[in-house]
């Protein structure tokens, strides 16, 4: 199995769920990364094992990274709580879904880098955005995506949710 990178936004404002994964094969770069990440936390940004429920890891083994360092008790609790729980959902319905292959579950390890706003404020939505964003990571890493007309069709209208896109010339 080729190393699949997925990426996917989902949701809006404060509680937009934004994902990259990073799914490969036990014994191989992916590993190497993964055990790495685990045992060389950074203040703030604490990785763990992603769990469907106390005890029960999601599979493949699924490694949360926080792309935000935690700013205060409440983005914490999103992070930790709804953010980790739609994740390992996502993941799970992937699995459900054929997405990502039952028969190679135990053989495979994602790295799940995953932004929540500070200012995150509605777990609901917070847990679904990131259920679908990793659901949706994992898809585009399934299926190679996005093409490659798409990315040369964007290049010259570049834009994010936190910037509209360059000025055009005369404008």
């Amino acid at each position: 199995m080729v190393t699949q990178f997925g990426e996917s936004f989902v949701g809006e404002s404060v509680n937009a769920a934004h994902l990259n994964t990073v799914l490969g094969v036990k014994g191989g770069p992916v590993e190497m990364a993964w055990v790495t990440s685990l045992a060389t936390p950074a203040p703030g940004l604490t990785r763990f094992v992603t769990v469907l429920q106390p005890g029960l890891p999601v599979k493949p083994m699924t490694l949360f990274v926080p792309k935000a360092a935690i700013e205060g008790a409440v983005h914490g609790r999103m992070t930790w709580g709804p953010a980790q729980a739609g994740v390992a959902a996502g993941v799970a319905d992937a699995l459900a879904q054929g997405i990502v292959a039952a028969a190679r579950a135990d053989d495979l390890l994602l790295i799940a880098a995953v932004w929540v706003n500070p200012l995150a404020d509605d777990e609901q939505a917070v847990f679904a955005n990131n259920r679908d964003a990793t659901r949706r990571a994992l898809e585009a890493g399934a299926l190679g995506l996005p093409p490659f007309d798409d990315v040369l069709a964007a290049r010259d209208a570049p834009c994010n949710p936190f910037f509209t896109g360059p000025r055009r010339s005369g404008s």
